[in-house]
C-alpha cells in the first residue's frame, strides 16, 4: 500500500479556497468534502484538505490557529513532473489571488527547481521538480 499525504490548511472561506486550488490544477474529491472542508487532490498520493477555522480547530485541542499571513506552521513540498509545471502552479496562484516567491538554494535549475506558493490565506506549499538519477 502506498502512503497518501494529506496536508490540512485552515482557511477563512472554503468555497474561495476550493476554487483557488482548482485553478492550480487540483481536483475536488466530493466524497471527502462538505460545507466545512474540501478535499483537493493533486494525484493518488498527495491531497490538500482546506478546512474552515471551526472545523480545523476541532483537531487542535487547546492550541490556537496560527495567522498564516504572518507566521509559518509548516512547509509542505510535493514533486511535480517538470520545472514548467512548477511555474504553471505558481503563476496560477498569483493570477488567482495567491502569490509565490523563489529561494536561491544555489542548485542549478536543471538539477532542482521549486517555488514557494502562498494561497489566499497565506498557507505555503512548494511544488518541486528534481532530476532523479
Amino acid at each position: 500500500m502506498s502512503t497518501i499525504v494529506f496536508t490540512n490548511f485552515p482557511v477563512k472561506d472554503v468555497k474561495a479556497s476550493t476554487e483557488f486550488y482548482e485553478k492550480l490544477g487540483f481536483k475536488k474529491n466530493e466524497d471527502f468534502s462538505n460545507e466545512h472542508s474540501s478535499s483537493m487532490v493533486w494525484d493518488d498520493t498527495f491531497w490538500i484538505m482546506v478546512l474552515d477555522y471551526e472545523f480545523y480547530g476541532l483537531f487542535l485541542k487547546d492550541k490556537e490557529i496560527a495567522d498564516t499571513k504572518t507566521k509559518s506552521g509548516s512547509l509542505t513540498a510535493f514533486s511535480v513532473e517538470s520545472p514548467d509545471v512548477v511555474r504553471e502552479i505558481a503563476e496560477a496562484a498569483r493570477a488567482n489571488g495567491g502569490d509565490y516567491f523563489t529561494v536561491d538554494m544555489g542548485i542549478p535549475e536543471d538539477q532542482m527547481f521549486s517555488l514557494e506558493v502562498l494561497d489566499l490565506d497565506g498557507n505555503q506549499f512548494e511544488p518541486v521538480w528534481m532530476e532523479m538519477p
